[in-house]
């Protein structure tokens, strides 16, 4: 009985070991043994904050950078709280409400998990 894994991608079980890492020959995944594998939302996005912690619909984050916001009369300053975000593809992959600033779309390496 072999102690390899199934696939953490497709639950193959047909997955082999090459040198260090596993490798599934069904879809192509390559992982690292014992490797922690990050969630993922309904549609398969990975979204990861400034500390390399997984990020989830309906999570409140923390601005950790002060940014400048196009049209708007202030920036949007350091340890802004921003509550209920929903993930999307794209560059600007956080779409939110902000109170004061409205809706608006942030990148995911400006915030934390709060």
């Amino acid at each position: 009985m072999s102690d390899i894994p199934h696939c953490p991608e497709c639950d193959s079980e047909y997955a082999y070991e090459d040198r260090d890492m596993l490798v599934c020959p069904d879809c192509g995944h390559e992982w690292i043994a014992g490797e922690e594998v990050a969630e993922t939302s309904s549609d398969g996005l990975v979204v990861l904050d400034a500390n390399g912690n997984a990020l989830a619909d309906g999570d409140d984050v923390t601005v950790v950078k002060g940014l400048k916001v196009k049209g708007a009369q202030s920036d949007l300053k350091v340890g802004t709280k921003v509550k209920g975000i929903r993930l999307c593809g794209g560059d600007h992959n956080i779409d939110c409400k902000i109170t004061g600033f409205g809706a608006m779309k942030l990148k995911s390496e400006f915030v934390k998990k709060a």
